[in-house]
């Protein structure tokens, strides 16, 4: 059969399916739906042994060279049990602290906010009011703050409330089945991983041509490197700036520096909107206790950020991504407006590769042309 023939063959075939897709919109979103279900546990076990294989692969390494310095050569099979049994214990770990120290202190802190803040608000009513400012939205919400108020609503939509206690536990029974069968996926994929590297390698040379399989796996390695550094570079982010604004906090005397310090670490993760999140949560919980204590925690929190901003991100973790400024801020944009903050999140080593695919496209383009810029 002619080559000519079947391409154009295939694109009457796909245009078929299409038209037929769009006459039948709603049968096709309800069977896109039911398929994307049945692949969720596929998607979350896959997500989930690409993030876990980042401190797995640094457990390898390390391991690796510590043998290599003792003069001892571990076979792959023994550097990939071992990485992933300290992978695994750093996990549960890291787990623990959370719940036997972090939380009891979160959940403390947090305890605290609505009693302060059931004694503070007629005050802030009060001043506001002194000064001729409409505080009917703050009124209704404080009135909404009410405990009897809360307990009488409770009561009297308790038949709603179970309907929807209902729904919600089955949609998270859901939400655990997939995320044990991701579980047990990702142990597997990361047991397997370079088994599987091998064989998707041989897969993709085998049923394509050398050159375009060296794209591919181009492309593929590059993929995973970016997010590799992008990932531990957000990591250690994370915790240097959280135990700085926790330290910080409590040397100036502030109340919640345990919480504060908790949020900075998980906001850290979020590009650029992250950081004014924390500060202004960090300044609200202030707010609480006193305004000058809010004013000083806006200082402390922007002198810390700015030290690790300049001074000690930039030699830990250095430039994770290779992405210029405006391009970062664009992607962190660009996601959050279509997927929110897993966008944010994603679209910044995502453009990355992008962003170094393309330059590298120009220049050989300009380079072919003969062309100097």
């Amino acid at each position: 059969m002619d080559k000519k023939f079947k391409d154009r063959l295939l694109l009457i075939v796909i245009a078929a399916l299409l038209f037929a897709a769009v006459l039948n919109i709603d049968k096709a979103g309800k069977l896109l739906n039911y398929i994307f279900t049945l692949i969720l546990p596929v998607i979350v076990g896959l997500v989930l042994a690409f993030v876990l294989s980042v401190p797995m692969n640094g457990f390898e390494n390390l391991l690796a060279k510590i043998a290599l310095k003792r003069g001892k050569h571990p076979s792959e099979k023994a550097l990939t049990f071992a990485g992933f049994f300290m992978t695994a214990v750093s996990i549960v770990t890291i787990a623990a602290v959370v719940l036997v120290v972090v939380i009891p202190q979160l959940a403390e802190s947090a305890g605290s906010i609505m009693p302060r803040l059931e004694e503070v608000l007629p005050r802030w009513i009060d001043i506001l009011s002194g000064y001729g400012i409409n505080t009917d939205v703050l009124t209704k919400w404080a009135e909404g703050l009410d405990r009897d108020r809360i307990i009488d609503y409770l009561t009297g939509s308790a038949g709603d409330i179970l309907a929807s206690a209902v729904g919600i536990s089955t949609t998270i029974l859901s939400g655990i089945v997939n995320a044990v069968f991701g579980i047990i996926l990702s142990v597997y994929v990361l047991l397997n991983r370079k088994t599987l590297a091998r064989q998707s390698r041989k897969l993709i040379y085998a049923y394509c041509k050398t050159k375009a399989a060296d794209k591919i796996v181009y492309i593929a390695a590059l993929i995973r490197t970016t997010f590799t550094k992008f990932i531990s570079g957000q990591c250690v982010e994370a915790v240097i700036l959280g135990f700085m604004i926790f330290i910080s906090f409590s040397l100036a005397g502030l109340p919640y520096a345990g919480l504060t310090g908790v949020l900075t670490g998980v906001f850290a993760f979020i590009p650029y909107v992250g950081a004014f999140a924390a500060c202004g949560t960090g300044a609200f919980l202030m707010l609480l206790s006193s305004p000058s204590k809010a004013l000083l925690s806006v200082a402390v929190f922007l002198a810390v950020q700015f030290i690790e901003g300049h001074f000690i991100y930039p030699y830990v973790v250095g430039n994770s991504v290779g992405l210029p400024a405006l391009w970062t801020l664009v992607a962190a944009l660009l996601g959050g407006r279509l997927f929110g903050i897993i966008g944010m999140i994603f679209f910044i080593p995502l453009t990355s590769v992008i962003y170094t695919l393309t330059g590298e496209s120009v220049n050989k383009r300009l380079v072919s042309k003969g062309i100097k810029i």
